[in-house]
């Protein structure tokens, strides 16, 4: 301070023709730093303060201060001097309270205020991944608050706190405050500690640490003690672990030294050693006087020359707000009466460079500098420490050299600290006790994935997406549909098509012989109406394959059950038939006759395909089949199919064909003692049979499989139904036909007849 000042008295350019003058109080206590604050509020020449109605004209003996040095002191100099709006820079008070500017309008600093180290200390646990870590602070408004503070910030950015303390005021090494400390720290399990404390308490906190041997973790240092020689002095201290801290940028004052020195060899130095025990003052004891010389003036270590350059800045600060105010710009300055109020209007204005440097406040009068993010290093016994790192806010920006960095550990690995360690891709996080930091890893369900945005809670996968049990992403889902291209669907519509072209072949060779016996036997005419129902039967799975349209979802299902049941129609008929014909048409003659004459066997057909006919109109109408995109059967698929095989018209459609089945089958087996030429039961009961076999099968599959292929199985059931009608009761009259023409002649069915006759009448 008396450096900048002189510098400033003997400048021509900065106050021309005004000289400073100053007074230096101790402030080593609550009391003295209060009496000195009262005493440079007295009128000029007095020791007493007029208390005016208006104190915008109230002069007392400074215009500014510049102190205290630390926030207790500053908060009750900042309160006392609010009223009168006299300037107070601070150069070590960093607490964030003094930036309420209702409540301490007069005050500003040159120190960064806490609030940047607390953001510096977050983003310094964020960039190491640390989590899980232990606060310890200093009883009084630095520690105190610092700690309140980094606790709020770092539980918004995710940090969880596992034990917070703080240093009473009267703490002493090894009493049962400091050991009961100690030990919740060292249960805490946190490898990282932050430590926001003033230098005297932190003495008092690491000696307990050294004491009770707790090593092995990383320390991070706020800034009043992070480069201190009072505490790197602790005996053992360099057995603790890492020390990270942050410490105000470094910059010495040109010529302080050179000052220092000249100042001794004028003779002007402190007064001479005083006897032990004197009254050095009047407010205290001095044990230690002595007289600086050229050869004994003290070395400012890096925290001391922190500070004076602090002072320094404060000086220059003012005298930059006092040039303004008394308008020296013009060479000479005005000599007119200046308060307190007007200067502290410039000085909240002053913008200027200094030794490489720029000196500015904002709003809440702080000053725009920067951080170092340093390192302790030791070289056997002896300490230093080195910068690794810088911090700057405008914009907020921490950078950090990993290379510069020490740590205790094993080959120099980073340190980790969290309270469960991360799980592993897929799973959530189910959160165990009170800190969201502890918890367990349980996988993600099927269909839902693991979102980085919330470990907390697995997100579902959109409609067209899947996932496993425990998947960090999701996939898309296969559309599964029963394609052209496929090689199982070759060989089904090869089968179908050789189908259809049976069936076509066999109207024609039926068509070729259809007055021999054979073909008459068969049904003659009606024989085409069969065939050409197994054939529409036949059509409709081609509606099976390729992406489901609406109009393949209304024919292929319906089609094929009309179809079908027209040929189980004329099956059951003709079955019926043959059996009035030898069996009851001299037994029950009018019933006979009645049949005939009506047409019973077309009156029949008609009035059950019609039936069915409606059924399926109603079914199409009322449970129209749509095409959709099935997406609950299988979690990674994507079925594209009809809506037909849920519907109550489904049910009611095949219901129809079943009693009709049982029918043609019940009137196959009643006709198997027929003449031999008449009698179809083994082979339409064979081909029933199979039908029965097929759609029990498929219903069997539909219940026990969910796979891809059920559409596969679906239309093999459908060609098995319509492959067994036809072959069980077509193929064997073909194959008279053209295999043994022999066989088909009037003359063979009626021997068949006569035979048949002579078995009836000997029973």
């Amino acid at each position: 301070m008396r450096f900048g000042i002189e510098e400033i008295n003997n400048s021509t350019a900065l106050l021309p023709n005004v000289t400073l003058g100053y007074e230096l109080y101790d402030v080593c206590s609550e009391s003295a730093n209060l009496y000195a604050t009262l005493n440079m509020l007295c009128l000029p020449g007095t020791h007493h303060i007029a208390l005016q109605e208006s104190l915008s004209r109230y002069a007392p003996r400074a215009v500014a201060i510049i102190g205290p040095d630390n926030t207790n002191h500053a908060v009750t100099t900042a309160a006392v001097l609010s009223p009168f709006l006299v300037p107070l820079i601070s150069y070590e008070a960093s607490s964030m309270v003094l930036s309420t500017k209702w409540q301490y309008p007069s005050f500003l600093r040159t120190i960064p205020s806490d609030k940047y180290q607390v953001e510096i200390m977050v983003l310094l646990l964020q960039r190491f991944q640390w989590v899980w870590v232990s606060l310890v602070g200093s009883d009084g408004d630095y520690g105190e608050l610092g700690v309140q503070a980094l606790e709020d910030l770092a539980t918004k950015r995710g940090i969880c706190i596992a034990f917070k303390g703080i240093v009473p005021s009267s703490a002493q090494v090894g009493d049962e405050e400091m050991r009961s400390m100690v030990r919740h720290l060292a249960l805490a399990r946190t490898t990282v500690v932050v430590v926001f404390s003033s230098r005297q308490l932190a003495g008092v906190f690491f000696k307990s640490v050294v004491l009770a041997n707790l090593t092995g973790k990383v320390w991070i240092a706020s800034e009043d003690w992070a480069i201190s020689t009072h505490i790197t002095s602790v005996p053992g201290i360099q057995g603790i672990g890492t020390v990270l801290g942050v410490a105000i940028q470094q910059k010495l004052v040109p010529g302080l030294k050179e000052f220092e020195e000249a100042y001794a060899r004028a003779g002007k130095g402190a007064p001479r050693s005083c006897p032990k025990g004197s009254w050095c003052s009047t407010n205290q004891l001095c044990s230690k006087c002595q007289t600086f010389t050229e050869h004994t003036t003290p070395e400012l270590g890096a925290f001391s020359m922190s500070s004076a350059y602090n002072v320094y800045r404060a000086v220059y600060a003012v005298a930059h707000g006092l040039h303004q105010l008394l308008d020296c710009a013009s060479g000479a300055c005005s000599k007119g009466q200046i308060y307190p109020w007007q200067l502290l209007e410039q000085i909240y204005k002053v913008n200027f460079p200094l030794h490489e440097d720029t000196v500015t406040f904002d709003d809440n009068g702080d000053p725009l500098s920067g951080y170092n993010i340093i390192a302790w290093d030791w070289i056997g016994p002896k300490w230093t420490f080195r910068i690794i790192g810088s911090f700057i806010w405008s914009p907020v920006q921490l950078d950090i050299n990993y290379t510069d960095i020490r740590w205790h550990g094993k080959d120099n690995q980073v340190p980790t600290s969290v309270c469960t360690q991360d799980c592993v891709e897929g799973h959530r996080r189910v959160v165990v006790g009170f800190h969201h930091c502890c918890f367990e890893c349980v996988p993600c369900e099927d269909g839902t994935f693991l979102n980085k945005s919330d470990l907390y809670r697995c997100q579902p996968c959109g409609k067209e997406e899947w996932a496993p049990e425990g998947s960090p992403t999701c996939f898309p889902r296969t559309v599964v549909v029963l394609t052209w291209q496929e090689p199982i669907s070759w060989v089904l519509l090869a089968a179908n098509t050789l189908l259809l072209l049976l069936l076509v072949g066999t109207a024609g060779l039926f068509a070729r012989h259809l007055d021999t016996p054979v073909v008459r036997s068969a049904g003659g005419r009606l024989c085409f109406l069969m065939l050409g129902s197994l054939a529409a039967g036949s059509c409709s799975l081609y509606g099976f394959f390729g992406e489901p349209t609406l109009p393949a979802c209304l024919l292929r299902q319906a089609l094929f059950f009309l179809g079908f049941a027209v040929f189980l129609s004329c099956l059951t008929v003709r079955s019926f038939q043959l059996v009035i014909i030898f069996k009851f048409s001299t037994k029950v003659p009018r019933f006979y006759r009645a049949w005939v004459q009506n047409h019973g066997a077309g009156l029949f057909v008609m009035i059950s395909s019609v039936t069915q006919l409606l059924i399926c109109l109603t079914w199409l109408v009322v449970w129209t089949p749509q095409p959709t995109r099935e997406y609950r059967r299988f979690p990674q698929l994507v079925v594209l199919e009809c809506t037909e095989g849920n519907s109550l018209g489904f049910l009611l459609a095949f219901t129809y064909n079943s009693l009709l089945s049982v029918s043609a089958f019940a009137c196959s087996y009643l006709g198997k003692d027929l003449p031999e030429n008449y009698s179809e039961a083994k082979c339409v009961t064979f081909s029933q049979l199979l039908n029965f076999v097929s759609w029990i099968t498929f219903f069997t599959m539909v219940s026990v499989y969910q796979g891809k292929y059920l559409l596969v199985v679906n239309v093999l059931a459908l060609l098995t139904c319509l492959s067994s009608g036809f072959g069980g009761y077509f193929l064997p009259k073909c194959y008279v036909i053209l295999c043994r023409p022999d066989l088909n002649n009037t003359g063979h069915f009626q021997a068949s007849i006569l035979d048949y006759t002579r078995r009836c009448s000997s029973t």
